[in-house]
């Protein structure tokens, strides 16, 4: 539905987007991760048709177009990273033109204001808008067409508890309904709640694509159980590193990184070598820590190879 082959894009001598390939399909959810400047809203924008690939492509639908033509904009829903809207016009007025523009039915403008929590202030003008209430606006016009492909970008900027709400209610509304969407954040929780999968952009390049599953493994992985027992028997930590290599002493407390299934067997060894278990807490690996982890090794690597070139 949302495909980019090969996509690069260079603004003069500045690399933006290189050799990028990703493909986001009929009901599934990717969030494009990436510190700033990392190519992400140049990414969107392209398969918004707004900017043009130095090479390579984008193509949006069944059978694929590419993204600039007006037939493939037709199918898309896009909510860029600012958005802007006249101060004098009330929020109302707002979402009546869009509804024109996209040609979508009178009922959708009140279905969209009463969806991301601005019904009540539809009739104010959006020079008294907050900023969180300018972004569920954009929302609310994003929501109007009943578009097969939604591209948002920090959608959840500062959005407060209703705006989030409506938020997700968009992203779960629209991949139970088959549609695909893209989006972008720097809120790694948002990622973790709602993606199917999880695409990371470092300098321009994709750096990393997991799908939930992926993840999941990935952050278990980096979990620990820390284990404060009531004796150090010798042999014990040998035992425990057959299992869990990585397993250490801290004080009283033993130490296990690495997977949770392995938890249980490093219980049993516990209780075999017959020591009283007082304590036993199990932190699981983090979106944050890990994403963090990629951004570095990318970086790393990116260095490394303008060093040596």
């Amino acid at each position: 539905m949302i495909s980019y082959r090969a996509f690069t894009k260079r603004f003069g001598a500045q690399r933006a987007v290189e050799s990028l390939t990703l493909h986001v399909a009929r009901g599934e959810v990717v969030a494009l991760l990436g510190p700033n400047g990392s190519g992400k809203t140049t990414t969107l924008k392209a398969a918004a048709g707004l900017i043009l690939p130095t090479s390579g492509e984008v193509t949006l639908g069944d059978p694929p177009r590419p993204a600039h033509e007006p037939a493939a904009r037709r199918i898309l829903s896009y909510l860029p990273q600012k958005v802007s809207f006249p101060d004098a016009l009330t929020g109302r007025e707002v979402v009546e033109f869009y509804r024109e523009l996209r040609g979508a039915p009178p009922e959708r403008s009140q279905k969209v204001l009463r969806f991301a929590s601005l019904n009540g202030a539809g009739e104010r003008a959006v020079g008294t808008y907050s900023g969180g209430m300018v972004q569920r606006l954009g929302l609310a016009v994003a929501m109007l067409p009943e578009a097969p492909a939604f591209l948002l970008d920090e959608p959840t900027a500062a959005l407060d508890p209703d705006g989030l709400c409506a938020f997700y209610g968009l992203v779960e509304h629209a991949r139970e309904d088959g549609r695909a969407v893209l989006f972008t954040s720097h809120q790694l929780g948002d990622a973790e709640r709602l993606a199917d999968r999880f695409a990371v952009l470092v300098g321009g390049r994709l750096v990393a694509s997991l799908t939930a599953s992926e993840l999941k493994d990935r952050l278990s992985e980096r979990g620990v159980m820390r284990l404060r027992l009531a004796s150090r028997p010798e042999g014990l930590l040998a035992a425990i590193r057959d299992l869990a290599p990585a397993a250490t002493w801290a004080g009283d407390e033993l130490v296990v990184p690495g997977a949770a299934a392995v938890r249980p067997r490093v219980l049993d060894a516990v209780r075999s070598a017959g020591v009283e278990v007082r304590g036993l807490t199990a932190d699981e690996g983090r979106l944050d820590v890990l994403y963090r982890e990629l951004v570095a090794e990318a970086e790393a690597r990116s260095g490394h190879e303008e060093v040596t070139s």
